[in-house]
């Protein structure tokens, strides 16, 4: 299996038990950034996918495609999850980056926080939705 693989088999079947196998996936000073967050230790996003088993109901990654150069690829993901009985789904990406032993060194998210959950959301839904208006 590659590390590729590798990966992507792990954020499949993420759970509160398989996140204890983070360090045969992550190096302990990998970089991590999405739209809230910004890590430079392994624990540091251990802590953040601890912290979703926690707060979200039935979180789940499904990847739908990667594309790899070298020590470089870019996944296309959706993320699934419940918060207070309503189903959200984020569509989003990431930049990952190996070491040559393969685990992660480097590992961006791309996702648009406004239109993947803020709108989603009821009160401040409504805002960005008319925001968005306002722009077109």
């Amino acid at each position: 299996m590659t590390h590729l693989n590798r990966l992507v088999a792990w954020f499949e079947q993420l759970s509160p038990t398989s996140l204890e196998d983070i360090a045969t996936i992550y190096h302990a000073n990998s970089y991590f950034k999405d739209p809230f967050n910004e890590f430079y230790q392994r624990d540091e996003l251990k802590k953040l996918f601890a912290n979703m088993f926690e707060k979200l109901q039935n979180p789940r990654f499904v990847i739908e495609e990667t594309i790899s150069q070298s020590n470089s690829t870019f996944i296309v993901w959706h993320f699934d999850f419940s918060l207070r009985q309503r189903r959200l789904q984020i569509k989003g990406s990431s930049h990952i980056k190996f070491d040559e032993t393969g685990l992660v060194t480097y590992h961006r998210d791309y996702w648009d926080a406004a239109e993947e959950l803020y709108e989603k959301l009821p009160v401040i839904g409504y805002v960005f939705k008319q925001l968005k208006k306002i722009g077109h």
